[in-house]
């Protein structure tokens, strides 16, 4: 597997070419017969071709902020922020299994936040991740 930054260059330029902007680089990280499941849809793509043909098509502007990249042998665990069409961020979490350099299966979790429950603040303290970007 490529190191931490060579992985870390590979994953922003998979998601600074998101949203059909480049349908041909996005699908870089991934093996030919790569699986990609979106559980909240219930969707799931099978092959490189089937990504690319639905990503070239993609109707809204992507944005993305990396947050935090976890790495487990062959597991690769991706905390973003997402903005379709300049609306609020949403929180991503991409898991990605990979052999070799490339990804033969991900799943990709995308939900709005929420506030934080005022009778828990006496519990808690702030979360160290960095904040989310300014407007999208």
């Amino acid at each position: 597997m490529m190191d931490d930054a060579a992985l870390l260059e590979a994953l922003r330029r998979h998601w600074e070419t998101g949203g059909g902007k480049d349908p041909d680089v996005e699908q870089e990280i991934y093996h030919d017969d790569a699986v990609l499941e979106f559980p909240q849809s219930g969707e799931r793509f099978e092959g490189v071709k089937n990504f690319r043909e639905w990503r070239a098509m993609y109707p809204a502007d992507l944005k993305f902020h990396i947050r935090n990249i976890t790495r487990r042998d062959d597991l690769v665990v991706a905390e973003n922020l997402i903005s379709y069409d300049g609306r609020p961020w949403m929180f991503t979490v991409n898991l990605m299994y990979f052999s070799g350099e490339k990804i033969v299966h991900e799943r990709i979790y995308i939900m709005d936040g929420w506030e934080a429950a005022d009778w828990r603040a006496r519990w808690r303290s702030e979360t160290p991740a960095d904040p989310p970007p300014g407007p999208p």
